[in-house]
């Protein structure tokens, strides 16, 4: 069974109506698991009664139910049913990797996936889901040309020993293309308590120009960075996306006298120092300010935060009953949608849709170009850069 919490239940002092209630859902692995995501959850119930606070969704109260989907398919799965039961206006802001096992319940639904982690094809691919970024696929790509422009000459990719992790290879060497380079191929099983083979396979000659990044999730990227200070390598550059690695792990490492300084990373959204994530911190502040679950700078936070100000713009737009089937019409109908700076403006009509055979759903081809200086992840190249041309090639 699905664990299903209420949340957004009372206001903090608005007027939202508490007589015709909006409910929608967010769910993620909240426990004790490798990529367990608390923090998701616990943003959508500071997301709400942010809302709640200040007149709700059209006058109407916003009720988020939290759904832990224990990062299986069963769990997703049992998630995306008690959506259904429940009738939620949509799932928003959800982190899960299961999309190709819950999407087909909620299509059969009619309701609307908002913002999912990006880490599944059907995110991209089912016309009910509505996703604020471009997935891994462009942060792969965005590496690739991040890389290339850094001087990089030879580029190791420590990724899943996956079926996933062979296409993140493939769009790697997309984003090499521009410099002729094709990466060296490092594929890892993850979880293991040692990647010290990996780690000499990767660094290889230890030249100038040689550089290594990272496409794993954010424990096993922790424990090939332990094994690579062990190794010790003069020369080798380190990069990563972000996820793999994030502003707490440069944190923990050192700083700025660690050894992620200097270190590459590619991105979704501006780094979290950003003026864009101002009302996000704000937020963050006032209703979740003991929630440590909750890191600003994690990219599944980001996600949300997005997903659910994309909601609250489109559903302005609806006039009458706030539903499962309005807020589809809605997002097919309306845009595009301001992000205040963290992405494009976003619209999911079908002339905004990126010709991407693989992923036809995706309308947000931008990425953010990072580097740790003084032991913080600062923007290396001012503004997203989209990778369009190269994702697409």
């Amino acid at each position: 069974m699905a664990a299903v919490l209420g949340a957004g239940l009372t206001g903090c002092g608005g007027n939202a109506s508490a007589d015709d209630v909006v409910t929608v859902m967010t769910w993620a692995p909240m426990e004790g698991q490798a990529g367990a995501e608390p923090g998701v959850p616990a943003m959508a119930q500071a997301i709400a009664d942010s809302v709640n606070a200040n007149g709700g969704i059209q006058g109407h109260q916003l009720r988020v139910l939290a759904c832990d989907e224990h990062n299986t398919a069963q769990g997703a799965l049992a998630c995306a049913d008690q959506a259904a039961a429940d009738h939620v206006a949509a799932v928003i802001g959800s982190s899960s990797q299961f999309a190709a096992q819950f999407m087909p319940t909620l299509e059969n639904a009619g309701i609307s996936y908002i913002g999912g982690s990006g880490a599944s094809t059907a995110e991209f691919t089912s016309p009910y889901s509505y996703p604020v970024n471009g997935g891994y696929q462009t942060l792969l790509v965005g590496n690739g040309e991040q890389l290339a422009a850094a001087g990089c000459r030879r580029v190791a990719i420590v990724r899943p020993n996956t079926a996933v992790g062979d296409t993140m290879f493939d769009y790697l060497n997309d984003g090499l293309s521009s410099a002729h380079l094709t990466a060296v191929d490092v594929p890892v099983n993850p979880g293991q308590t040692s990647y010290g083979n990996e780690v000499e396979t990767a660094i290889g000659s230890d030249q100038d120009g040689d550089c290594v990044t990272s496409a794993l999730d954010a424990a096993s990227t922790q424990t090939f960075y332990a094994n690579w200070l062990q190794a010790n390598p003069a020369h080798a550059r380190l990069s990563a996306l972000i996820g793999s690695f994030q502003q707490s792990l440069v944190d923990n490492l050192g700083g700025a006298t660690g050894p992620l300084e200097g270190a590459l990373a590619t991105g979704w959204y501006p780094p979290d120092g950003s003026p864009v994530w101002k009302q996000l911190h704000a937020v963050i502040q006032k209703y979740a300010f003991t929630d440590n679950s909750i890191n600003s700078a994690d990219p599944a936070i980001e996600t949300t935060w997005i997903s659910y100000e994309v909601f609250d713009k489109v559903a302005a737009t609806i006039n009458g009953p706030i539903t499962t089937q309005s807020v589809h019409a809605a997002f097919d109908a309306t845009g595009p949608v301001s992000t205040d700076g963290a992405t494009p403006p976003l619209s999911w009509q079908s002339t905004n849709l990126i010709a991407l055979q693989s992923a036809p759903r995706t309308v947000n081809t931008d990425v953010s170009f990072q580097q740790v200086v003084n032991g913080e992840l600062t923007e290396a190249h001012s503004g997203l850069v989209n990778v369009a041309t190269q994702l697409t090639r």
